[in-house]
């Protein structure tokens, strides 16, 4: 049987169980790509093993993929399309593991403050535009894609709220946002309603009227970035900041504000899983990166724990 079309029934058959498996299915098109229109039991370990592998240094994307792979074939294999699993059996360490980057507030400060600088009137998204999704970014905590995907009836700023549609793990959520943030939107919402924008359409839009698209967005970051100066020391131009690190640094902020506040985390972190869009509180976990000031922080509210119980 062709490659191609175990490919297609596999998608077929994770889609018809309710996930969306695009990321997936791509990775596995990209996989028929590289073997060519062969049956599946002519390819070799060998070939396999490149495509893994890639160019350039070894990353996190070698485990994504070899996942993907592995899922696939073990489908291939209950159905009796391939004997056995051309994927290697060991598994090569990244040469560096990728870790999110938490924007420090003058971090934050520079990024906001260079948008205008880095206009270029052959950039798509204009500044005002551009400024306002970084915010919303960091002040909500949204993914990149529930931010593009907004559309004007979806950003309620009468209540200060974001209705974010079907997300990641289908989940629709609304989303409060703070007073300072909704009265950024609300002069960019108020024009586009001025140019009789219908309420379906998106809130972000391109200089040519269009919605912003993720890879638009992220060559802008990436040009912003370099002028605003955010980099990370080592210069590795893989693990540089990204735009959905302001999600991560929103989630760490939050920490470090609670535990400077003396909350109650065990009673906040659900809360701030569910605000994010989260299935469960270990999603959140892996966000809240250990920071020098997040570590400080949490070793101070251990130290007045511990000295408050040795006096009981």
């Amino acid at each position: 049987m062709k490659l191609s079309e175990v490919v297609a029934s596999y998608v077929a058959h994770k889609q018809s169980m309710g996930m969306r498996f695009r990321t997936e299915a791509s990775t596995l098109k990209s996989f028929c790509r590289a073997m060519g229109e062969v049956n599946i039991q002519q390819i070799r370990p060998d070939r396999v093993r490149a495509y893994l592998a890639g160019t350039g240094p070894v990353t996190r994307f070698w485990e994504r993929k070899h996942t993907v792979l592995d899922g696939f074939y073990r489908f291939a294999i209950a159905r009796g399309y391939v004997a056995s699993t051309p994927l290697p059996r060991t598994f090569p360490k990244p040469l560096q593991p990728f870790v999110p980057h938490v924007y420090s507030h003058e971090e934050l400060k520079r990024l906001l403050g260079a948008v205008v600088a880095n206009d270029d009137p052959r950039s798509v998204i204009d500044p005002t535009t551009f400024r306002l999704l970084l915010l919303m970014l960091y002040g909500a905590g949204l993914r990149i894609s529930e931010a593009l995907r907004l559309t004007l009836a979806d950003v309620d700023l009468t209540t200060a709220v974001l209705h974010i549609r079907e997300s990641k793990f289908y989940k629709t959520r609304l989303v409060p946002i703070g007073s300072d943030l909704t009265r950024l939107l609300i002069p960019y919402a108020t024009a586009r309603q001025r140019n009789r924008a219908i309420p379906n359409s998106p809130f972000f839009v391109s200089r040519r009227g269009v919605a912003v698209t993720r890879s638009s967005a992220e060559n802008t970051f990436c040009r912003l970035r370099v002028r605003a100066g955010v980099v990370r020391p080592d210069g590795n131009p893989r693990h540089q900041p990204r735009l959905h690190d302001l999600r991560v640094t929103f989630a760490v902020h939050r920490l470090v504000s609670w535990y400077r506040s003396d909350a109650d985390l065990q009673r906040l972190l659900p809360q701030l899983s569910t605000y994010l869009g989260h299935i469960n509180v270990q999603g959140t976990q892996r966000y809240l990166a250990l920071t020098p000031e997040l570590l400080r922080e949490a070793s101070d509210r251990f130290e007045r724990y511990a000295m408050g119980s040795s006096h009981e």
